[in-house]
C-alpha cells in the first residue's frame, strides 16, 4: 500500500466514524489476514479513535487466488497467454487461471457465502475487490455484473437488508 492508499484508509475511517457515531461498540471489526487489509483496518480504526489492533481476522476473506498469474499485470500475462486472457474476458465469473489453488469468482463466492452465514451482528469488514464481487453475486447481482462492477477503494460499501450502497 502506498501513501495515497493510506490517506484513503484514514479518510474512510473518519467517514465511518461519523456513520457509526454513538453505535460503534455494537460492531464487530474483521479483516482479511493479508498485510494491506490489516494495515487498512488499523488506519481506519485509528482514524475512528479506536485501538488500531483491536479487531480479528478471518482467512475466508482473502482475495481470490490468481494461481500462476498472481503478482503479474494483465498486460504482462497477455504477452504469454493471450488466448487465456481472451477466455477470461468471455466468461470472467467462471474463469479459473492456471496453477495450483487458483480460483474463479464462483469458487470464491462459496468461501464468502460460508463467511456470510457466520455474520451474526453488525460488522465493519476490510477485504479485497474479489470479495466484494462475490458479495454482490450472493446478494443478487447477475454473474457478469458482479464480475465487472467497479470496486471503489476510496469509499465505504454499506450492506444491509435493503441491499448495497457506496457511501
Amino acid at each position: 500500500m502506498n501513501d495515497f492508499g493510506r490517506g484513503q484508509a484514514r479518510a474512510n475511517g473518519v467517514a465511518l466514524g461519523a456513520v457509526l457515531a454513538g453505535s460503534r461498540e455494537r460492531f464487530d471489526f474483521v479483516a482479511s489476514p493479508l498485510g494491506r487489509t490489516r494495515e487498512t483496518m488499523e488506519l481506519v480504526r485509528g482514524a475512528m479513535g479506536l485501538p488500531p489492533r483491536d479487531y480479528r481476522t478471518d482467512d475466508r476473506l482473502v482475495e481470490v487466488s490468481f494461481g500462476d498469474w498472481e503478482g503479474y499485470t494483465m498486460a504482462e500475462i497477455k504477452m504469454h497467454a493471450r488466448e487465456r486472457v481472451r477466455e477470461r474476458a468471455r466468461a470472467k465469473w467462471d474463469f479459473i487461471p492456471p496453477g495450483e489453488n487458483a480460483e474463479s469468482y464462483e469458487i470464491l463466492s462459496w468461501r464468502i457465502g460460508s463467511w456470510l452465514k457466520d455474520v451474526t451482528r453488525p460488522m465493519v469488514c476490510v477485504s479485497h475487490g474479489g470479495v466484494f464481487r462475490a458479495l454482490f453475486k450472493l446478494l443478487g447481482a447477475e454473474r457478469e455484473e458482479a464480475a465487472t462492477t467497479p470496486i471503489h477503494q476510496d469509499r465505504i460499501l454499506r450492506v444491509d437488508d435493503s441491499g448495497c450502497e457506496w457511501l
